[in-house]
């Protein structure tokens, strides 16, 4: 049975690093034999740092997908532009994700570090973003992050690839986001104001009785139904990351489709059949939009045959 990577279902860590690579077409075989060698070289610095509870995903957008194999997950596609009100979402896809994440920074470094130098001139680095957990779990905007994430088996269940595209079980969906938060506009809004923006308390992290939820409340545009009244289910991994000067969240969703993602952010930013947006798009920008297919770890040994 193929095994899914690492980085996908463990429960959140204190650290994360988000690496995006363009790859060379004209030496894709050596793009191809690093990506064969991922599965040891993440073994190989695990084994280096025991205690570091360190994980690792890696992932290719559509647009690099066929040069490495021809068969397809049946859902990957690009990032979707979106055209919303106070907003827009437009795809900014690249070849690669790394996700590297653990409880040590040095980890997370030696991890990165060891695959990018793998890959050489093979790849082109896009951007490098250090993550870290920010209080007890909070963005920071000083909300706590990723209250509605899928506990114990049912992350399995939300996250991986099932029966439905067998070729491609146990692979995941990554859809990838970089917010850039005006803090400073934020942090003048009176705490009431932050609080009905996100449909929940500040410092007791309290959700609101759905009557008493603003339209607009983030809790609102994100709590989502099938047709079967189920609740529309993502996995985040996302992480506040700061500079002195650009502050903000990459939110990270995986899935075993990535219908989910898509429609839970038309909700948030073309709003619902009267319009109404999530507001807490007010207070943020999108600087980067991208979408991948993250495989089960076999497929990474395949490469070699």
């Amino acid at each position: 049975m193929n095994s899914f990577q690492s980085g996908i279902i463990a429960e959140a860590s204190s650290d994360a690093l988000f690496i995006t690579l363009n790859v060379e077409r004209s030496d894709i075989s050596k793009a191809k034999q690093v990506l064969a060698s991922v599965p040891s070289i993440v073994n190989e610095i695990q084994e280096q740092f025991p205690g570091g509870q360190l994980y690792a995903s890696v992932g290719l957008s559509s647009q690099v997908w066929n040069e490495f194999d021809q068969k397809q997950p049946k859902e990957l596609a690009p990032f979707p532009y979106i055209k919303g009100q106070e907003i827009d979402v437009v795809p900014t896809d690249v070849d690669l994700v790394l996700h590297i994440r653990s409880s040590r920074h040095d980890a997370s470094y030696e991890l990165g570090n060891k695959i990018f130098s793998a890959f050489g001139s093979s790849v082109e680095l896009v951007e490098e973003v250090s993550c870290f957990k920010y209080l007890d779990n909070r963005d920071l905007t000083g909300f706590v992050d990723g209250t509605e994430n899928p506990e114990g088996e049912n992350r399995k269940k939300v996250a991986l690839v099932g029966e439905e595209d067998p070729d491609f079980k146990n692979g995941s969906y990554l859809n990838l986001m970089c917010f850039v938060h005006d803090l400073d506009k934020w942090e003048k809004e009176p705490i009431k104001t932050q609080e009905d923006t996100y449909g929940r308390t500040k410092y007791d992290n309290e959700e609101y009785a759905s009557a008493e939820k603003s339209v607009h409340a983030h809790t609102k545009r994100t709590s989502l139904k099938d047709d079967n009244g189920d609740s529309i289910e993502i996995l985040r991994h996302s992480m506040p990351f700061a500079s002195l000067t650009e502050k903000g969240l990459m939110f990270a969703s995986y899935g075993k489709t990535p219908t989910a993602f898509n429609l839970m952010l038309e909700s948030m930013v073309k709003g619902d059949e009267h319009g109404n947006t999530d507001h807490l798009m007010k207070y943020t920008r999108i600087k980067t939009s991208q979408a991948f297919f993250v495989p089960a770890v076999e497929w990474f040994t395949s490469l070699k045959d």
